[in-house]
């Protein structure tokens, strides 16, 4: 079981590096803190106009904070934990079924040539990056 859930973990490795899908964990409640320390300070120092002004400024501070750093999803799978990439393998076979191949490249191809399973894959993969790994998703690069 370890050994297929490696693989299918190498499949969703291999679909959202095509797909170029990046995420921010870390670096949004960065941003997330700056607008509301931002906002916070404001209003202590110049009440409700303050308020608005420090929000406005630290929002602008955690834009600058976390602008451009995105991480390859890819790169995330990779680091995931033993229980979340069970819990990943777990959506996967839930929504797919059984994906019956018999080696890593047999299951690398059929996932790369169908874009009806690719685009599902996709479509798992953001959902669980949004709501297990609390990231923000955005797709290619700029």
């Amino acid at each position: 079981m370890l050994r297929q859930i490696d693989d299918v973990m190498a499949l969703c490795c291999k679909i959202s590096e095509n797909s170029q899908i990046e995420v921010a964990v870390n670096n949004s409640r960065k941003g997330a803190a700056a607008a509301g320390g931002g906002a916070f300070l404001g209003g202590l120092l110049g009440g409700p106009p303050g308020i608005f002004i420090g929000g406005v400024l630290g929002s602008a501070v955690g834009w600058l904070m976390t602008r451009g750093k995105f991480r390859p999803l890819h790169q995330m799978i990779m680091e995931m934990s033993p229980q979340q990439r069970e819990k990943l393998y777990s959506q996967l076979m839930e929504e797919l079924g059984i994906l019956a191949c018999d080696n890593l490249s047999e299951l690398i191809l059929s996932g790369m040539s169908n874009p009806s399973l690719k685009m599902q894959v996709l479509v798992i993969l953001k959902s669980f990056a949004r709501k297990q790994l609390r990231a923000k998703v955005k797709y290619g690069k700029k």
